[in-house]
């Protein structure tokens, strides 16, 4: 009989999968399974392929996998083919309805299992004081991913989560169990943006699919409208426009209910991005004006954590950025959107590195469509700069547009600037 499969079995835990789970994409009995997993037999060839496809790994790892010799690469992008990541995506939807608005869509059981391998014990009694500590830790995580990217702590507030989901079990009042909740659902919130933001898009849905069931359980709307928000995000990136306003508009259910204008503006301006990625420029205008209005009208003293990085240089930037993603933009648009991208980026300090990047992107774009090149290429090498010191998956990503716009630029220093992203895209 072989040794127990422990690399084998950690893979399948850091994925997620039960026994069960993994047993049903290979098509065979989870006693099956159980036995790969013991060494009490050994997966044939036949099963190579499917084993690979299914742990997210090189075929030629099956082997390693299976004999404990197996060194893990670092993540790769959860991208999935079209048809599937469109119908994740709408089984995530689905699920949010499920928890927000008391449907019943049968999906709850393929989001509650494990997202990340358990960790160390917890304490048996907690406090107040336990969750004060697992708020500051987010606080102070969420402060690193806005300066440095998701890939500077992602794996930390992925194990965080997975820690602090023990402390459910444990004896409290009903009064911190609700503020452990809050908490918790905050900390799978930050868990599932960071993992957007490299690359990790299963994980993240994984992540706010546990953060809404915890925000609504401790019927917090707040935190319920931001998940809503930071899901549609994902899915806009993905180019998934129509599933993402879907999010945002679900969004402002409970955005609107709270009362807090600063998560409605920003939900309106999402909702202004998503409608310009579909060319629907009389909606994208509503939704922006609304969004202004809301913010104007906004106490922002009194958003609550999540959503109290969204100020005024936020919907500068959220502006610009919808203006320079619509198809139909003319001249004039994309000079309205170098005013904002201007105000928001003489703004912007260190602590929001990554922002600061995005929007230097879009302001180069703009530029060079309105003909200001030598404008362009510097704002264009700034943002080049600032990905390539971000762990961001997706702001390099980002970086596509401007890609696109200075290959066909017709300038020498603009194909040279299309080389270099499209170089340290190559790499990402």
């Amino acid at each position: 009989m072989d040794a127990r499969r422990d690399q084998l079995i950690a893979r399948r835990k850091a994925l997620g999968l039960t026994q069960e789970a993994l047993a049903r994409e290979l098509e065979v009995e989870r006693t099956t399974v159980a036995r790969w997993e013991t060494g009490a037999t050994t997966p044939g060839l036949w099963a190579h392929r499917p084993l690979a496809d299914a742990l997210q790994v090189p075929i030629g790892a099956v082997s390693a996998l299976l004999t404990n010799a197996w060194t893990a690469a670092p993540p790769s992008r959860e991208a999935l083919p079209d048809a599937e990541e469109r119908a994740e995506a709408r089984r995530l939807l689905s699920h949010a309805a499920e928890v927000t608005l008391d449907l019943e869509s049968g999906l709850a059981s393929s989001w509650g299992e494990p997202i990340d391998q358990v960790s160390a014990p917890a304490p048996q009694r907690i406090g107040p004081t336990d969750v004060e500590h697992v708020i500051n830790l987010t606080a102070a995580m969420r402060g690193i991913d806005y300066a440095h990217g998701g890939g500077a702590c992602r794996d930390a507030v992925a194990a965080q989560s997975r820690w602090t989901e023990q402390l459910l079990t444990a004896d409290c009042s009903a009064e911190v169990r609700t503020q452990l909740l809050v908490a918790l659902a905050d900390l799978h919130n930050l868990a599932g943006w960071s993992s957007f933001d490299v690359g990790m898009y299963s994980t993240a849905r994984r992540h706010f699919a546990r953060a809404i069931e915890q925000a609504r359980e401790a019927e917090d709307d707040s935190l319920t409208a931001n998940v809503l928000y930071r899901m549609g995000r994902l899915h806009l990136h993905r180019g998934l426009h129509r599933e993402a306003l879907r999010f945002f508009q679900l969004g402002q259910v409970f955005a609107r209910s709270t009362g807090c204008g600063t998560t409605a503006a920003m939900l309106s301006a999402n909702e202004a991005w998503a409608y310009a990625y579909l060319d629907d420029k009389p909606q994208m205008a509503r939704c922006l004006l609304t969004a202004h209005e809301e913010f104007a009208d906004a106490d922002t003293t009194a958003a609550a954590s999540w959503v109290a990085f969204f100020g005024a240089s936020d919907l500068d930037a959220m502006t610009g950025i919808t203006l320079t993603s619509l198809p139909s933009s003319t001249e004039t648009d994309m000079a309205r959107a170098m005013e904002h991208l201007d105000t928001c980026v003489e703004a912007r300090g260190p602590a929001m590195a990554r922002s600061l990047t995005f929007e230097l992107t879009a302001l180069s774009v703009a530029a060079l469509q309105v003909g200001d090149h030598d404008r362009a290429l510097d704002v264009g090498r700034a943002a080049l700069h600032n990905a390539s010191a971000v762990r961001s998956v997706r702001t390099i990503d980002r970086l596509e547009p401007l890609q696109s716009t200075a290959t066909v630029a017709g300038l020498s220093d603009a194909s040279d600037l299309a080389h270099d992203i499209a170089t340290l895209r190559a790499s990402a």
